[in-house]
């Protein structure tokens, strides 16, 4: 794990991943993993759970610093451009659309 950052409705994860890994069950295990300490531990006064839905993007080496950089400072860059926006817009840029809930 390169670095790993996160805002009340998302969280961002630097890796770099073994080419025989899938990304697919990576996101199932730390989602899995994550929710059942959160609820054993009571963080919450409620049952946490998971959005369905997640964005996995491939970075040249040559932008890792750049996005590690963003990454860690999340709380400051999301005060100029909310998440949802910004998600969208990076959608947009590589020609992809939002799955439908």
């Amino acid at each position: 794990m390169e670095v790993i950052n996160g805002m009340p409705d998302h969280v961002h994860l630097l890796l770099q991943l073994d080419s025989t890994k899938c990304i697919a069950e990576l996101i199932k295990q730390c989602r899995g993993g994550s929710a059942h300490t959160i609820n054993e531990e009571k963080w919450f006064d409620h049952e946490f759970k998971w959005s369905v839905g997640y964005g996995a993007f491939s970075v040249s080496q040559s932008l890792v610093g750049k996005v590690r950089n963003y990454i860690l400072n999340q709380e400051r860059h999301h005060e100029k451009i909310k998440f949802k926006e910004e998600y969208k817009r990076l959608l947009e840029l590589h020609g992809l659309e939002p799955e439908k809930d």
